[in-house]
């Protein structure tokens, strides 16, 4: 049991996947949003977009469909969350 908690938070800490960490939006294209999903995956509603630099709360991050999904939470605004793939997000 020890060895597998030890493998989730080695695979958290190298996916950058913090709990309670600060993030930031990068790398969306400068006439893209990167959408703040209701679930992790391409299939869950789009709740708004986000552009870079918004400033997150990062929870926990899954695995769907071999991409990396995040829990998130706008900074200045916790009522507001949802999933954003971790391929946009960088540390603040």
């Amino acid at each position: 049991m020890r060895t597998r908690f030890a493998v989730f938070i080695t695979l958290m800490a190298l996916a950058g996947c913090a709990v309670g960490s600060g993030a930031v939006v990068k790398g969306v294209g400068s006439d893209d949003l990167l959408k703040l999903r209701e679930g992790p995956g391409l299939n869950h509603k789009i709740i708004v977009g986000l552009p870079n630099d918004t400033r997150l709360t990062r929870e926990n991050c899954v695995t769907n469909n071999g991409k990396v999904w995040c829990k998130v939470s706008l900074a200045g605004r916790p009522s507001v969350s949802g999933y954003v793939s971790a391929d946009y997000l960088a540390h603040r």
